[in-house]
């Protein structure tokens, strides 16, 4: 057993978790990869203000709930790279190794500890 065995299996379940989500308020392009929403549905020619208003806040609660899991699904693409490549389970701001419960609670951890407050700081 790889010593990130486990960390991939749970990182992939994740991704797959993810995926299914995702599917349900956007699509995925298959030319660039992005996750694009998807009206909840059309509106009625016929519509009043109060329907029309009901679908335009369900589009932004879409729209924010995208936002929320495709930045989660970049972060667990990244660790599942970071896995490939070598690199995972080093801190990307001080290169320390990120605590094993760190990892355990949240594999696609960017950061130690120390650095956590920090994380929101590295580009995606």
């Amino acid at each position: 057993m790889q010593p990130h065995d486990s960390y991939r299996t749970a990182l992939e379940s994740e991704l797959d978790t993810l995926r299914s989500e995702l599917s349900t308020v956007a699509e995925q392009d298959p030319r660039t990869g992005d996750w694009v929403a998807v009206p909840p549905s059309a509106v009625p020619e016929n519509a009043d203000d109060n329907t029309q208003a009901d679908l335009s806040e369900a589009w932004n609660e879409r729209r924010a709930v995208l936002a929320q899991l495709e930045v989660r699904f970049h972060h667990v693409e990244l660790a599942l790279q970071k896995i490939v490549s070598g690199t995972y389970g080093a801190c990307e701001l001080c290169g320390e190794p990120i605590e094993p419960a760190r990892l355990h609670a949240n594999p696609a951890s960017r950061t130690c500890q120390i650095h956590m407050e920090r994380a929101r700081e590295l580009p995606l």
